[in-house]
């Protein structure tokens, strides 16, 4: 798969309108960062701690797909949604992440949010 084509589950998502100012509006959060963001920078953590590896997705790649996606496909999103967007479509698009379990495993989790 090209980095650069859309990915179906990924464009739905953005397409949305659940971003995080938009969910704590909702919901009368005063926090200006998603809880989530920690754990997005841990996971960026660990993927630039593992690029030590060989085979494994390198800081620079990473970055450089980042940078690249959330000025593109995922522009309109605010920071840090469009940093954790550009981030799953690089590892879908590379072959880390199987698009389909990531669709399975956030329903999952939705159906445990909404319950």
């Amino acid at each position: 798969m090209n980095p650069d084509d859309p990915i179906g589950m990924l464009a739905e998502i953005a397409a949305s309108d659940q971003t995080w100012p938009a969910m704590a509006a909702k919901y009368g959060v005063d926090n200006d960062l998603p809880p989530w963001k920690t754990s997005l920078d841990g996971l960026t953590d660990a993927l630039d701690h593992a690029a030590c590896t060989e085979g494994t997705l390198t800081f620079k790649e990473r970055r450089d797909d980042e940078d690249a996606l959330a000025a593109t496909h995922y522009r309109n999103l605010p920071y840090p949604e469009n940093q954790l967007m550009a981030l799953a479509h690089s590892l879908i698009s590379r072959g880390v992440v199987d698009e389909d379990q990531l669709r399975e495993r956030l329903a999952v989790i939705r159906a445990r949010l909404e319950s």
